[in-house]
């Protein structure tokens, strides 16, 4: 469970080879790639257009509004703003239009999915404004000579593709949030997953020591007690703690071995309500005698169910024998329509203590019955003693299978 793998990064695939390439450093390879396409493009848009050759300040300033794209990572309001404002300039020389608005629209994606969007809406709206004062008023006092006002109709493809810009910048800046969302969603589930693995393993180990140390400390007592009066009951209680306390090791043996090795299927099956006889003998070895009766027609029970009722009356019994002055307990099985309900008793009175215990052992058997959709009653009863009460609900494939039968009344 430690070894939880990474969560997979939300996102399109071809980003992630990307950005733990270039997120180090400076976007060397891509901006190297769009400075050539602009260069060697505005050579062939120039043909035609009848606007100034290009000449060394031009390639100055096309060299400036796409080198500057190296900052947009890391500074991208420069980025957007050189990039716009190198742009404004170089037309409004009376360089040819051309590729140089691809770098102003990379820099406004880069300020727009960073989350500066302000700065990037400024600066295209700036250059926006600036061309329509360019191309509508301030010609006549720029070059070339003899240039003549922009037809309407450019403005409005340049408008065009300016929204154009804007919106898909916006839609990526979306997507992008969208998968920021949705891997954290992921790591939180991963984390939850593995919080909820901790908390079963935990309750797992506390419900096998719990039991088993409980059945050892009884029965060590006994044995100091009778190890000079009667050494055989002595040995006996001795064989009754090593039986318990293999028991216990194996449990957790196997606890520990699916914690270090996550996705491995346990080496033995979850204990069920099958395994009740061995909860019955573990009791009677520690002085307790454990009455067991069923109601209704058996239903094979489901793991989860089986498993969390099989805890429950374990814990409830070891209750009994820490906490009970008494030395019988009752255990009833009830099978209802997609249901099981489990009742042990005892006839008390508490030693040492409230007769429920104060530890985890009634905080388990809660969450157990939680985890089912169900609830526990746990407390005293009018005519003295103890009960716990669950019911636990089932639903799966297997309810009207018939699984072995349960002991009747074994004490």
């Amino acid at each position: 469970m430690d070894e939880l793998q990474p969560p997979h990064r939300g996102g399109p695939p071809w980003r992630s080879g990307a950005r733990s390439r270039t997120a180090a450093g400076l976007p060397w390879v891509s901006t190297a790639v769009l400075l050539v396409f602009v260069m060697v493009g505005t050579g062939f848009a120039e043909e035609g257009q009848g606007r100034r050759p290009l000449d060394l300040a031009a390639r100055l300033l096309l060299l400036v509004a796409v080198g500057v794209l190296l900052l947009r990572r890391r500074r991208p309001v420069v980025a957007v703003a050189t990039t716009c404002a190198a742009t404004l300039v170089y037309l409004a020389a009376g360089y040819p239009y051309g590729p140089v608005f691809v770098a102003v629209a990379v820099g406004c994606f880069s300020a727009i999915v960073t989350g500066h969007r302000e700065a990037a809406w400024c600066s295209l709206g700036g250059l926006w404004a600036g061309h329509v004062l360019v191309s509508h008023w301030l010609y006549r006092w720029l070059p070339p000579d003899g240039d003549r006002a922009a037809p309407w109709t450019q403005q409005g493809f340049i408008t065009a593709w300016v929204v154009a810009v804007v919106a898909a910048a916006e839609l990526l800046r979306v997507r992008r949030e969208q998968w920021a969302a949705a891997r954290a969603e992921r790591e939180a589930a991963e984390r939850r997953r593995a919080d909820e693995e901790r908390l079963r393993m935990a309750r797992e180990l506390h419900d096998v020591l719990a039991h088993s140390v409980s059945v050892i400390n009884v029965q060590a007592g006994v044995g100091l007690a009778l190890l000079d009066s009667d050494p055989e009951q002595a040995r006996t209680a001795l064989t009754t703690i090593k039986g318990a306390s293999k028991e216990a090791l194996d449990e957790v043996r196997q606890v520990l071995a699916n914690l270090r090795t996550p996705g491995d299927a346990p080496t033995s099956p979850a204990p069920g309500l099958d395994r009740l006889p061995e909860l019955v003998e573990q009791a009677a070895a520690a002085g307790l005698t454990v009455t067991v009766g069923s109601e209704g027609d058996p239903v094979a029970v489901p793991p989860g169910a089986g498993l969390a009722a099989f805890r429950i009356v374990q814990e409830a019994l070891t209750n009994v024998v820490r906490h009970s002055g008494s030395r019988t307990a009752e255990v009833h099985i009830g099978y209802g329509s997609g249901r099981l309900r489990l009742r042990i008793d005892d006839a008390g009175p508490a030693t040492g203590g409230d007769a429920g215990g104060s530890g985890n052992g009634l905080a388990g058997m809660r969450e157990r019955a939680a985890a089912l959709g169900s609830t526990i009653e746990a407390g005293p009863r009018p005519d003295g003693g103890f009960r716990v009460l669950a019911e636990l609900p089932f639903t799966g494939p297997d309810r009207d299978r018939r699984p072995p039968e349960p002991p009747e009344e074994t004490t």
